[in-house]
């Protein structure tokens, strides 16, 4: 066999798992769940096609606000974990020694050595009516009796932060980690405040890591359950609880996947504009990471 063809099949071999992965976990499913958006319901067992789905879902007013609540949720919840994570992030890439970033890194993947539902469970021992901050806000005397923490959207908000903020300093990490030294010294030597070194130099070269961090986040954000079910109770008004309501709760799977389908398609958008707005393109953002 000559030298070619056998380059080609490995390349196919190798690239095979991964094209099988896509196609049968993401492609496969993301069709069956179009193709049930647009399927109507006559009768038992009788079904035609059309868009009614989509125009029940924009009639009633309590869905689409639901999924504009999450979506403006999920960027404040992005900007904060922004916010958190970018100082932790230039630290360990810019400031601590190298022998501690790896430790440093550890105690940033603890949180995932458990899973949401115990993070979750975690929130509720703290800020619930009997929970540790209200016994100690009693203890301090700053409340004359329990205090009720749980079940808003500051919680809910500071739950998210707490869950996906490592999917934010990862990539800060990965991006900031390549900028050489001496252009923050050159700064400095050109008389440059630190503010000054900060905006105009550290932020622009880690803008790349800063869209990944973001578009991750963002995702994540809006397609969580438990944390705002959890957390926020019955005042969460939370999308994702919308869309398992009408595969679990109503048996509706069509309307199940109509929400389903336009959550993909506004966070998609969501995304889209926001590399529009900062001059990046999906492909160079993950190209540089």
């Amino acid at each position: 066999m000559p030298r070619t063809d056998i380059g080609k099949l490995s390349l196919i071999m190798l690239f095979a798992p991964f094209a099988l992965w896509i196609g049968l976990l993401i492609v496969l499913p993301q069709i069956g769940i179009g193709y049930l958006s647009l399927r109507e319901k006559l009768g038992p067992g009788e079904y035609t096609f059309g868009f009614s789905n989509y125009v029940d879902f924009f009639r009633e007013p309590v869905y689409w606000n639901t999924l504009l609540r999450t979506a403006w949720m999920s960027i404040l919840v992005t900007v904060m974990a922004l916010l958190v994570g970018f100082p932790v992030a230039y630290y360990i890439a810019k400031i601590a020694r190298r022998r501690s970033r790896a430790g440093l890194f550890l105690m940033c993947l603890i949180p995932l050595w458990v899973s949401d539902l115990v993070r979750a469970f975690g929130w509720i021992v703290l800020l619930r009516e009997t929970g540790l901050v209200s016994k100690l806000l009693q203890t301090l005397g700053l409340v004359h009796g329990p205090i009720e923490l749980l079940y808003n959207d500051v919680t809910v908000i500071i739950g998210l932060v707490y869950t996906v903020v490592l999917f934010m300093i990862v990539p800060l990490v990965s991006t900031l980690d390549g900028m050489d030294d001496s252009l923050i010294e050159a700064g400095y030597n050109l008389g440059g405040s630190r503010f000054t070194v900060f905006r105009r130099i550290v932020v622009p070269y880690a803008v790349p890591g800063i869209v990944a961090g973001c578009i991750i986040v963002f995702m994540l954000t809006a397609g969580s359950y438990l944390t705002p079910i959890l957390l926020g109770g019955k005042n969460s008004m939370w999308f994702t609880e919308q869309i398992y309501d009408q595969f679990v709760t109503r048996y509706n799977w069509e309307s199940g996947a109509t929400f389903g389908v336009l959550l993909l398609f506004f966070t998609s958008l969501v995304v889209w504009l926001g590399l529009r707005l900062t001059g990046q393109s999906l492909a160079s953002t993950v190209a540089k990471e």
